[in-house]
Formats: C-alpha cells, sequence, structure tokens
C-alpha cells in the first residue's frame, strides 16, 4: 500500500500504515481483534486463578470490545472493499485477520466459563467455525496463486502464526463445550477438537520452519522484530491449552481415551517448546529495545503479545489439572500478575494514542 502524497515516508524505515493513518477506518488494522483476545484470554487467566471481580470486568469490557471492532470492520469493508481484499492476500497483513476467528472463540470460552452462557457460546463457535473456513481457503489461497510475492524475508513473520492460534481455539471452545452437551454432540464436538488440535500442531511444524529459518539464515534488524513473534509462544500455549482439555474429555468419549497416551505426550510438547519460547523472546525485546533502542510505542500487534502471556498462564494451570502436575503450580500464580500488567500497559497505550489522534479520525 503506497503512503499518502502528502505524509512523506521516511527514507530509513518505512512507517507502518496505522502510522500513516493514525486514526482512518482505511487504515484499520486487521489484527484489531487481537485485543479481543488478549482481554479475553486474561479474563480467564484472572477467573482461574481466583480474581472473579476482575475476570468479570474484563469479561464485560471485551463484549463491548467485541461489538466496537465488528462495527469498524463491517463499516470498511462496505467502505473500501479493494483495501480490504488486498489486505486479505498481502503476506504480512493477512495472517492478522485470523484474530477475528480467535477472538470469537475466546469470547465464546468467557460465556462457557463466567456465565454458562452455553447457546451464545455454541453460536460464536459456529460463527468461528464459518469465519475460520472462508479466511483459511482465501488467505492461503491468494498467497499461493497471486504473481508478485515477496521474498521469504519480507514476506513471513510471527504473525503467520495466528493461523495456528485460530485453528486451536475452535479446538478449544468445542472442547469446552463437549463438557456441557449430552448425545448427540458430544462425541462429535470432543472429535472436531481433535482434529482441529492435530491440524493445527502441523501447521505450527510447517509455519514454524519457515520462521526459524528466516530467524537464522537472513539479516535481523528491530523492525523485524515486531510483537507478533510472541506468537511464536503463544501459539504453542494454546495448543497446549487444547491439549489438557481433551485429556480432562476422555472419560466421556472412548476415543480419546484410546489416545489419552498420546495426546498427554503432546501436550507437554507443546508446552515444553512454548516455556523455551519465553527466554528467548525476552532477550531478543532486550537486544531491540536496550541495545539497538528501537522506540517503545503504541502499536495494535502489542495485544499479540499480550495474548501470549495470558494463554501460558491458562494452559499451565489446565495441564497441571489434566495430568497432576502440581509442582509447576507457581507458574500460573506469577505469570497471571505478568498479564495482568502488560494488558494494563498495552490499554494504556491505546488510550493515548486515541486520545492522540481523536481530531483526525474519518470514516
Amino acid at each position: 500500500m503506497n503512503p499518502p502524497a502528502d505524509e512523506p515516508d521516511s527514507p530509513m524505515r518505512p512507517e507502518p500504515p496505522w502510522e500513516r493513518e493514525p486514526a482512518r477506518l482505511a487504515g484499520l488494522s486487521p489484527a484489531y481483534f487481537g485485543m479481543v483476545m488478549a482481554t479475553g484470554v486474561v479474563s480467564l487467566a484472572a477467573d482461574l486463578m481466583g480474581m472473579p471481580f476482575v475476570a468479570m470486568a474484563l469479561f464485560l469490557l471485551n463484549c463491548a470490545i467485541y461489538v466496537v471492532l465488528w462495527v469498524l470492520t463491517l463499516l470498511r469493508i462496505a467502505r473500501y472493499p479493494r483495501r480490504v481484499f488486498d489486505d486479505l492476500i498481502d503476506h504480512l497483513r493477512g495472517p492478522g485477520f485470523f484474530t477475528v476467528v480467535a477472538g470469537t472463540c475466546v469470547l465464546g470460552s468467557q460465556f462457557v466459563l463466567l456465565t454458562a452462557e452455553y447457546r451464545v457460546a455454541m453460536a460464536l463457535w459456529a460463527a468461528a467455525v464459518v469465519l475460520w473456513v472462508g479466511l483459511t481457503y482465501t488467505i492461503f489461497t491468494g498467497f499461493t496463486i497471486k504473481e508478485r510475492k515477496p521474498p521469504l524475508q519480507e514476506g513471513i513473520s510471527g504473525a503467520w502464526l495466528l493461523a495456528v492460534v485460530a485453528t486451536q481455539s475452535i479446538a478449544v471452545l468445542a472442547a469446552l463445550l463437549a463438557a456441557h452437551v449430552g448425545q448427540p454432540g458430544r462425541l462429535e464436538l470432543n472429535f472436531l477438537a481433535l482434529s482441529m488440535w492435530l491440524w493445527g500442531g502441523m501447521l505450527y511444524i510447517w509455519m514454524m520452519s519457515l520462521i526459524f529459518y528466516r530467524y537464522t539464515f537472513f539479516r535481523f534488524s528491530p523492525d523485524d522484530l515486531s510483537p507478533p513473534y510472541w506468537i511464536n509462544m503463544g501459539a504453542m500455549a494454546i495448543s497446549t491449552l487444547a491439549g489438557s482439555l481433551l485429556i480432562l474429555n476422555s472419560q466421556h468419549a472412548p476415543f480419546l481415551l484410546s489416545l489419552q497416551p498420546f495426546i498427554k505426550g503432546f501436550t507437554v510438547f507443546y508446552w515444553a517448546t512454548g516455556t523455551w519460547w519465553i527466554p528467548m523472546l525476552l532477550l531478543l525485546g532486550v537486544w531491540r529495545h536496550g541495545y539497538r533502542r528501537f522506540p517503545l510505542r503504541y502499536d495494535p500487534l502489542y495485544w499479540g503479545a499480550v495474548f501470549p502471556l495470558g494463554m501460558y498462564t491458562t494452559c499451565t494451570h489446565q495441564m497441571i489439572e489434566a495430568m497432576g502436575f502440581d509442582f509447576l503450580g507457581f507458574l500460573p500464580q506469577v505469570f497471571v500478575y505478568i498479564a495482568l500488567a502488560a494488558w494494563a500497559l498495552v490499554f494504556v497505550g491505546l488510550a493515548r494514542y486515541l486520545l492522540r489522534h481523536a481530531r483526525d479520525f474519518r470514516f
């Protein structure tokens, strides 16, 4: 997307579109539903850690955020359909649309666990499945058949793993709903959850191989280390959560019971991989902002860094329950405060950003 003629681009680093068009509907980031993902999972983490007031407050806020973002998204589709389509098949911006799927499922999970509104959660899950099918085959077909493609080092980022998160979010909500429905339906939901869990794991292996190759064999600048690289860990955390829920559901689904050793092994595998990423991402963050002095300012993509912290809290707690790893009990008790602090910092950044650009907003 070319920069506006009246706002010259930097010769050193192209400004991202949300900086060139600070509060304009046309430049709305496709990844903004990451705010729903982050707020929802931090709410669930707070509930699991015995903070019901915080959990409910964030749930109510998340409902409002979800509605507002959908209104803005539908207005953008109506007013700027060509730009939305261009974003869909853009290698850097396209994967951001998967936050719509994950955000919808996270909100559905809140309805299940915080209010026991299973019908609302089922409606959200069905909508997420439709969105997942449409976005998956539109985005990846577009990436495949478009004539002009960027080189690997310019076209791939951690945001691609949002496709994994979206897939696993459907598995998580299906598993949660399966525990609260009778037959027919319970076996089918558990089977679909298992299938999506397996597919999400395979997708992570494909994408992470490319991302790790890009990490280690191409020049890496501070610009390249965008916040979605925390999804490297978040994708594994939500995979751990889905596996833990399948283990907990195995008493009511014979095929899950027969696969339990396999599910347990891969659940620990996912958790260990996600845990490995935490020190690595912290070191890269220190390198980016400390050593290379990259400015720390609000970016809608930072919601993609909050989500993994809340999800790591949630998945570790559920894995402890599913597998009896009580010696890990200190981890969710620590990470819930880290997740809450990260959410608060990014929310304050958003508030300041909106106040600063309120006069510039146009539809």
